[in-house]
């Protein structure tokens, strides 16, 4: 009995079949489009269906999985696919996403050889970073579904967190359009957060780069989601164990804190409640430099009326009250550095 059913294509067929479809796409007229159209849907669904199962079928068997993602491998497909991703229908876009994350997630023992695939074709994680461009709306969401499966592998992040093609990612997360610009957010946070020695590395080296010239940027956006991310997200990465060195040297910056300071009387609520656990950090810093005690004590008394007043409502937040009342004794019993 042959191994693939007398009317079912080989993987090696398949993968030729959907190239050769992939190729008509790009240089065909109107007809020949719409007929390669057809066939790279049908070609798309006849190898989902290989790697996941149909209803009128079973699971594949190993060795499928691996004959077809060694053809993929070798034909150079999953690139091809990628760059072409505009040219290919709705359901197709999808289908192109759960095939690549399938192929991708693909484990020989501890081995993941689609990363160690990608590792030799960088070229595929930047077309799917420059999926956010203004120019492709429409792959842009299947690009990131694809980019966050991509994020967890460490050897992939390492490629994408160094390339210059990650600060692109400063100017995707405020496009227009609210969904794509909320999805590279959250790709932009799983690179900077899932492997925590990789970041802390990349933010040490890239400190003036990242913060100074980039962040702060996100922090005065005029777009109020684009200001409340980026705010949450400082939050959380100075409160990292693993970034203490990026996150000493934040709030020994005199600039950093007035902005905190002022942030904490914005207009919305959720924004002040963000900065007030990046300010926290000022305060409970036991080395605090001179030029960031001498703010302080210029506020002193301001400081703790504001604070004593600051969300009264949140009366069952214990933790957060809790922290207030720290922030505000620690504001009281500040004393200027004695000279030496």
């Amino acid at each position: 009995m042959p191994l693939f059913g007398k009317s079912q294509k080989t993987p090696a067929e398949l993968v030729k079949s959907l190239k050769e479809a992939i190729n008509a796409l790009e240089t065909g007229g109107d007809r020949k489009a719409e007929k390669a159209q057809e066939d790279v849907s049908k070609n798309l669904v006849s190898i989902k269906n290989m790697l996941y199962g149909s209803t009128d079928s079973e699971p594949p068997a190993d060795y499928v999985v691996a004959q077809l993602s060694q053809e993929l491998y070798n034909s150079n497909l999953l690139l091809l696919l990628i760059q072409n991703l505009q040219r290919i229908d709705f359901e197709g876009k999808k289908h192109v996403a759960l095939i690549f994350n399938n192929v991708l997630r693909r484990q020989i023992g501890t081995r993941s050889p689609t990363v160690e695939y990608i590792c030799t074709k960088p070229e595929i994680l930047f077309t799917l970073m420059a999926g956010y461009e203004d120019a492709h709306p429409e792959i842009a969401l299947n690009s990131g579904t694809m980019l966050r499966e991509c994020a967890r592998y460490e050897a992939l992040a390492k490629i994408m967190i160094h390339s210059e093609e990650f600060f692109k990612f400063f100017r995707y997360v405020e496009v227009s359009t609210f969904d794509i610009a909320s999805d590279a957010f959250s790709t932009f946070k799983e690179l900077l957060t899932r492997h925590k020695l990789l970041c802390a590395e990349f933010l040490e080296a890239n400190y003036d780069k990242f913060f100074t010239q980039h962040y702060q940027h996100l922090l005065n956006s005029e777009n109020y989601v684009t200001r409340r991310q980026s705010l949450k997200l400082l939050g959380e990465l100075l409160l990292d164990r693993h970034n203490f060195t990026v996150m000493t040297r934040y709030i020994s910056e005199p600039e950093n804190l007035k902005l905190m300071m002022n942030m904490l009387k914005e207009k919305s609520r959720n924004i002040q409640f963000e900065a007030f656990h990046v300010f926290k950090v000022f305060v409970a810093n036991p080395n605090k430099p001179k030029p960031i005690l001498d703010i302080l004590l210029r506020n002193q008394s301001k400081l703790v009326d504001f604070l004593t007043n600051f969300h009264t409502d949140r009366s069952e937040d214990e933790q957060f009250n809790d922290e207030k009342a720290y922030l505000i004794k620690q504001i009281k019993e500040l004393k200027p550095l004695q000279e030496a």
